[in-house]
């Protein structure tokens, strides 16, 4: 459970996501505090069972992408499409502080659970929505990918050579751009209920997020008709890209830097030149420029660059890889790498938060027992979290302790409950798990009803 010295100790999420906007924006939620229980359908996440690699190997039953995206959550199998599903969803929702939900628009709807199905049932909680074009307009039922958005919310076309095809960024940043506004947007809203009483409607367009984040782009094209455009790695001798001896360095130099920038190079010489040291200069001779710098760089390792840059306090600095990112001393020493210990996995390491507050201890990362397997509905797991969100929802407390103290009772049909989680977990037929999940849905029915 949360603990109360962190900053959103007492909030309670309900985390009804998938992919990767959705949970990483409850997973922010449930670092700094929040209660936050995670609603798959039967069957799981489908991040689950996403490709995952162990030491360079497949690991089979680990998806590290899982296990990313929904540190210190709980989970609960609920089917969203039944009444009884419905029922309990529901029940959680009235001590809930916001739900969060990253179906296509309408879906929520179509479930009875939309908006005015949740602001009636508790009118000051939060619903929080992340789409691909929002829930309104006439995209939003338009499917997309991260590079699909990435590309409509206009940062992909300002990515890249001018003279060659856009380019995409790394890893999926479209949707964890997302993910971190709504975050964000999600603890603003909880705070404007908390004042006024009323709860909100959050609607957050991926597209929008990209849209909003153009930097000078936008503003641009907004003011003077102009359209952005791409310049590449190297903008101009003084500002982009450059190799060196064993890999990527990046030089941003302003005109007062343009002394120290000499120094560096050993070029004291172009200090009195007064060709070199106009800017207009520099600009129309582009290229004589660029080789000046480009001979220097690459003489020089990335370390001994950026010790060059320390050195003599011009801003230019090596491209780290992931790899030498993971073993940034500044990093280490800081602890922002955190390592965190899987059964099937082993020790995993973690990034650490984003942003610390009173030094990072309000931040939390560990993977509770029913989100570190890959099969969620083991058993220990389903008596730990059916029994405790049970309790939550105010059945009494004999009733959680048979469900905890009957692990080895007999179901109608004689099999023990331990034999029906096996049943489920062995069987890769979808008829077969459901008929398991049957058989020990209707086991712990009898327990909440006092006759196992």
């Amino acid at each position: 459970m949360p603990s109360s010295s962190q900053p959103l100790a007492g909030l309670r999420i309900l985390d009804v996501t998938h992919h990767v906007a959705g949970p990483f924006a409850t997973r922010l939620l449930a670092a700094y505090g929040a209660d936050v229980i995670k609603i798959e359908p039967p069957g799981g996440d489908p991040a689950r069972r996403a490709p995952s690699s162990v030491d360079g190997a497949p690991a089979e039953g680990v998806s590290t992408r899982f296990l990313y995206l929904n540190t210190d959550k709980r989970s609960l199998v609920l089917d969203l499409r039944s009444n009884e599903g419905r029922e309990r969803f529901l029940a959680l929702a009235r001590d809930a502080d916001a739900v969060v939900e990253n179906f296509a628009p309408g879906v929520l709807d179509a479930l009875g659970l939309g908006w005015p199905v949740l602001h009636a049932l508790k009118p000051r909680l939060v619903l929080t929505s992340i789409s691909n074009f929002g829930q309104t307009g006439p995209h939003r039922d338009w499917a997309g990918t991260n590079l699909t958005l990435f590309a409509a919310g206009g940062q992909m076309g300002l990515t890249g050579d001018p003279d060659r095809e856009p380019l995409v960024n790394g890893g999926t940043q479209a949707l964890m751009q997302a993910g971190l506004h709504g975050f964000a947007a999600t603890v603003t809203a909880i705070f404007g209920a908390r004042r006024s009483g009323r709860g909100a409607w959050v609607d957050i367009s991926i597209q929008e997020v990209q849209a909003a984040s153009l930097e000078g782009a936008g503003p641009a094209a907004l003011w003077y008709g102009t359209d952005g455009m791409r310049t590449g790695n190297r903008l101009s001798a003084m500002w982009g890209i450059y190799p060196c001896a064993d890999g990527f360095v990046g030089c941003s130099v302003l005109e007062r830097n343009v002394p120290n920038l000499l120094r560096a190079i050993g070029r004291e010489d172009l200090l009195t030149d007064p060709q070199f040291r106009d800017p207009a200069w520099r600009l129309a001779n582009n290229d004589e420029v660029v080789a000046v710098l480009l001979a220097f760089f690459m003489e020089h390792t990335k370390q001994e660059l950026l010790a060059i840059a320390q050195r003599y306090r011009v801003p230019f600095g090596y491209i780290a890889t992931v790899e030498e990112l993971l073993a940034w001393p500044a990093l280490a020493e800081k602890g922002f790498w955190r390592e965190v210990d899987h059964p099937e996995a082993g020790r995993l390491r973690y990034p650490g938060p984003p942003f610390t507050i009173d030094g990072g201890e309000s931040f939390s990362l560990k993977l509770n027992p029913d989100t570190a397997f890959i099969q969620p509905w083991q058993l220990r797991d389903i008596r730990r979290t059916a029994a405790t969100i049970l309790a939550e929802l105010g059945h009494p407390i004999e009733v959680v302790d048979k469900i905890l103290n009957h692990a080895n009772g007999r179901s109608g049909s004689g099999r023990t409950i331990n034999s029906v989680a096996r049943i489920y977990i062995k069987h890769e037929f979808l008829e077969e798990r459901r008929r398991a999940l049957q058989d020990l849905g209707e086991y712990i029915r009898k327990l909440v009803q006092g006759n196992p």
